[in-house]
């Protein structure tokens, strides 16, 4: 096998990998009235179809980085797969609440362990510059074309097969990604005299973000300073303290806080977490504007989305060129900028229009999503050593974790205040709603706009430390 198409073959398993988790995280709205009404749950048990896959991923991400680093990043990556597999064979086969629910938290598991190794094995298959580049180009277009397509792709099995179809059709991937990865993935991992595990920092880092990321999903619905939630915040809270002490005391840490001083580490997490709190609330909002307000089946709904994946893809080719002409920083503040831009597009949907009013405002946001979902995890990688990368990347995720439900919090928050004390999203007219939406993408827009100042603040450098960084000069040079 020659080493271009060893390395097509190895894109191709990372780029899959990348789709069905995020093919995963919105196939699962459109099959939940279906799965809820026969399978008997209550409004405020269903949530937790979702929660839970959100609480594992969020609450293992750490730990799944640095397994990866440790246990070597394609065993991990095979690992992780099969335990998505499982999950998702265990979902389709359920017949009860809690079978289904611990087969969410199994799948998120599962994606807690997959994304940092995923992430490492690009940086250890691909070249830097222009090659990892553009596979990174493509691996991340394919979380935009995961989360469009779950929406169409949810409605299609849904309607015609049954909500068990939206779990099966993950199993025959996992399984053939795992049969691949040894013949086409190379192994990396940190050398044997540097492994040492840090059983302190892990469970109080898990146990810590595990309830934060609860409190973060039940203060919506339960009230945010109430005795149901407040104790695991303040739990939450005292661990992940705990965790920073232990770890500087450890002499094998879970993660070293030096990393922290790259300012392309922690501008990444900065711009992940923003990310996530602008356009990764798109999807929620966008869905219920085509189906609560423009009345749409859920396929019509997900054909909507099929202008964001295909400006996605291009704007996935324009990586290369936009690192070349703006480098890091300035492809990044391009990519909020272009995000903002299409969000107060969508201010200007109307509660009698249609699909196409969508189209413009979206397009504009996929081109967005593809330049800064994949320049912040190049950023992340800059300068970090190889035995860290898993760590790094699942900081990246991390940020992208929290961000994400920080920010439709925050934005709920701020639709709740507006509204009437018995009003909800639910029960508004559609010229409501739809007013309430446009709050939404107006929120988004500020957003952005913090995104395009943290990326020139903080990633921004010097020429002087520009000239000294070989990767910095791989992206930023022509």
């Amino acid at each position: 096998m020659n080493s271009n198409r060893f390395k097509g073959l190895a894109l191709l398993v990372l780029a899959v990998s990348q789709l069905i988790m995020a093919l995963d995280y919105t196939i699962i709205f459109v099959a939940m009235p279906s799965l809820g009404e026969e399978l008997g749950f209550s409004a405020n048990h269903l949530q937790w179809v979702v929660s839970a896959y959100s609480l594992a991923f969020g609450g293992f991400l750490l730990i799944g980085g640095r397994l990866s680093d440790m246990m070597g990043r394609r065993r991990m990556f095979m690992i992780a797969m099969a335990l998505f597999g499982l999950g998702s064979l265990l979902g389709g086969f359920a017949e009860s609440q809690l079978m289904l629910i611990i087969a969410r938290g199994v799948q998120g598991l599962g994606g807690a362990l997959l994304s940092p190794a995923t992430l490492s094995l690009i940086m250890s298959n691909f070249e830097e510059g222009s090659e990892r580049n553009r596979a990174m180009g493509v691996w991340a277009s394919m979380g935009g074309v995961g989360m469009s397509l779950g929406l169409l792709l949810g409605g299609v099995l849904t309607s015609y097969i049954g909500w068990e179809a939206t779990f099966f059709v993950n199993v025959p991937i996992a399984v053939a990604t795992v049969l691949l990865a040894p013949l086409v993935l190379k192994e990396s991992k940190v050398a044997a005299g540097r492994r040492h595990f840090d059983v302190a920092g892990t469970v109080s880092v898990t146990a810590g973000m595990l309830l934060v990321v609860y409190y973060l999903i039940q203060s919506p619905v339960s009230g945010w300073l109430t005795a149901s939630t407040l104790p695991f915040i303040l739990t939450g809270a005292a661990l992940l303290l705990a965790f920073v002490a232990i770890e500087k005391r450890s002499k094998g840490p879970l993660i070293r806080f030096r990393m922290f001083r790259n300012r392309n580490l922690t501008g990444a997490a900065l711009i992940a977490f923003l990310f996530s709190a602008s356009f990764g609330t798109l999807y929620y909002f966008l869905t219920l504007y085509t189906q609560n307000v423009l009345q749409y089946s859920a396929i019509q709904s997900g054909f909507t989305f099929l202008p964001l994946t295909l400006s996605a893809f291009l704007g996935a080719r324009l990586i290369n060129v936009a690192l070349a002409k703006a480098g890091v920083a300035g492809t990044i503040a391009a990519g909020m900028a272009l995000g903002g831009i299409g969000f107060l597009l969508l201010t200007q949907l109307s509660a009698t229009g249609n699909a196409w009013g969508v189209i413009p405002g979206t397009i504009i946001i996929g081109l967005g999503q593809a330049l800064v979902f994949t320049t912040m995890f190049i950023a992340g990688s800059t300068g970090v050593d190889p035995s860290e990368q898993g760590v790094s990347s699942a900081v990246i995720n991390t940020g992208q974790q929290i961000g994400g439900a920080i920010g439709l919090a925050v934005i709920m928050a701020i639709l709740s205040a507006s509204l009437g004390s018995d009003a909800t999203l639910e029960t508004m007219s559609p010229s409501e709603l739809n007013s309430s939406i446009h709050t939404a993408f107006i929120v988004t827009a500020v957003v952005t706009l913090i995104g395009i100042i943290v990326s020139l603040a903080v990633l921004k450098r010097g020429k002087k430390d520009a000239a000294q960084t070989a990767e910095q000069k791989v992206i930023a040079s022509h």
